[in-house]
């Protein structure tokens, strides 16, 4: 019997393993959102990280990252862990930004040695924002008094319930520039030599579109993860999902801290609110 030229390329792939992708899915804010919503956190993407990259015949590790940021200490901690094991196994990191890709969204997809966003994707923010409420004139109308006590003149810095001081106004943005400036050289150290636009530009804490992105030097492609693997791996690459486990309640009813908790709720309700706003600021 003679076989077909398909037919030999066939076999030959039913005698070798297919090449495998694993898949890590970084969706959300970066941080803790509360008792009953689960942002990105180290604690919580350890395992799935180590699982990512300890399948058998891995040829990549693929980051599918929609995130708008949150806090940098969480972003760091994800990206640094994925860096270890990417440099400890010897295998490629390969970031696909979705919708979002931002402040620290885009510092989780530079742990990878490569980054695709779709041309719409949004794309930067490379600074850091602390926002707030001041509500000291609302509660003199209403007649409540704030009693505030605290032991170290500082401890009741930017306390939403008192009027601002400049002194406190300057020691946060002195930590915020801090930040940044570890922002900056994170993004100097992996996209080195890529970067293509000004500096005061890449890191005036704005944001562009994936287009836009790719000329600047943040992003090297267009593309989306399932065709950029095929195309690199051949189409009979198996792209393969790594997840957090559930916890025992969280498969059984979905939620955790129920039982009429009303402070658990009342945290979620304000987390729900300020990841809105997070989202909300990219226009989505």
């Amino acid at each position: 019997m003679r076989l077909s030229p398909r037919s030999l390329v066939s076999f030959a792939r039913w005698r070798e393993p297919a090449p495998v992708v694993a898949v890590l899915r970084l969706a959300g804010i970066v941080g803790q959102m509360g008792p009953l919503r689960r942002g990105l956190s180290l604690a919580a993407l350890a395992g799935p990280i180590e699982r990512a990259f300890g399948l058998r015949h891995l040829k990549a590790v693929a980051l599918s990252v929609n995130s708008p940021g949150g806090s940098p200490v969480q972003s760091s901690l994800i990206a640094g862990r994925i860096r270890a094991l990417a440099d400890e196994k010897k295998v490629p990191v390969v970031a696909f930004a979705e919708d979002v890709a931002a402040s620290g969204g885009y510092w989780l997809a530079c742990a990878a040695d490569e980054i695709y966003a779709d041309a719409a994707s949004i794309i930067g923010s490379i600074g850091v924002i602390s926002s707030g409420f001041g509500f000291q004139d609302l509660l003199r109308r209403i007649g409540v008094e704030r009693r505030l006590h605290a032991s170290g003149a500082r401890k009741g810095m930017l306390d939403p319930f008192s009027r601002e001081r400049p002194e406190d106004v300057e020691h946060l943005e002195a930590l915020q520039h801090s930040v940044h400036q570890d922002f900056i050289e994170m993004v100097r150290a992996r996209r080195g030599g890529r970067l293509q636009a000004p500096e005061e530009d890449l890191f005036s804490g704005a944001f562009w579109s994936g287009r836009t992105a790719l000329g600047m030097g943040l992003i090297d492609g267009i593309g989306d993860l399932r065709s950029v693997m095929r195309e690199r791996f051949g189409e009979w690459v198996k792209l393969r999902p790594v997840v957090a486990e559930k916890g025992w309640l969280r498969r059984r009813v979905g939620l955790v801290g129920t039982g009429g908790d009303a402070g658990a709720w009342a945290d979620a309700v304000l987390s729900a609110v300020e990841e809105r706003m997070t989202w909300g600021r990219f226009g989505l």
